[in-house]
């Protein structure tokens, strides 16, 4: 079923301030719903060395990583491995943040501090090019970053209008927004050209159908290729 892009709100008028609004509403509802949808925790066994801080105040680039549902506080598994294979692809110092959330069930608590962070940034380092990114759960919260415009459903701090223009790219993994609403392009027009969405083949939270869980677990993404893959791409933004 065919999905209307998300306008900005207009500038006067009623009536179309109550359908952008509802508009707002729908993509909200089906971010939260994608997140609801990840009843299980998106954990596998898993060891690595926590990535060192970049050296640089004011890296060239940063990913801003939320991580999945039941990941220990950091850039998760998925998050971990862009940021290793994006600094082996471009010649730049690569800062990494990752998402200060409890990454629970709440995409919204996740959208709030990716959007908190990427604005402080623009204020201290305005030259750092951030690339947004998510996994599962944290998909969903950057979904709401890159779509609304106004607060609603929990997310009461959406980026100032331009900000979009220090985001360089955009990288989601097993995102269950794309079930519900479609590709990125359809309800993020701004973000378009600038964001990749990555699904592994059988994943059921991003592709639907006969699938299997073990499909939307890390190592789907991480050794199938799918996360160098998005690193290429967000190496050719930056």
């Amino acid at each position: 079923m065919g999905v209307r892009p998300i306008d900005p709100p207009p500038q006067a008028g009623s009536a179309g301030k109550s359908n952008a609004a509802n508009r707002l509403g729908g993509f909200a509802a089906a971010a939260l719903l994608a997140g609801a949808s990840v009843i299980a925790p998106a954990l596998a066994p898993f060891s690595m060395a926590a990535i060192p801080a970049a050296s640089a105040a004011c890296p060239g680039a940063e990913v801003v990583f939320a991580r999945g549902r039941e990941e220990p506080p950091g850039l998760g598994q998925v998050g971990d491995a862009l940021v290793n294979s994006l600094r082996s692809k471009v010649h730049m110092p690569v800062g990494a943040y990752g998402v200060n959330y409890p990454a629970d069930v709440s995409a919204a608590k996740g959208a709030n501090d990716m959007s908190a962070h990427v604005q402080s940034m623009a204020r201290s380092c305005p030259n750092t090019r951030e690339v947004l990114g998510g996994y599962s759960l944290g998909a969903a919260s950057a979904d709401l970053v890159i779509a609304l415009t106004q607060p609603g459903f929990g997310f009461t701090n959406p980026l100032p209008p331009g900000m979009d223009q220090h985001v360089a790219a955009v990288a989601l993994f097993g995102n269950g927004t794309r079930r519900i609403l479609g590709p990125v392009p359809d309800f993020s027009p701004a973000f378009a050209g600038k964001t990749i969405e990555e699904c592994a083949s059988g994943d059921p939270i991003c592709s639907g159908g006969a699938a299997e869980w073990s499909s939307h677990l890390q190592p789907s993404y991480i050794d199938s290729g799918l996360v160098d893959q998005a690193a290429n791409f967000v190496a050719g933004k930056l």
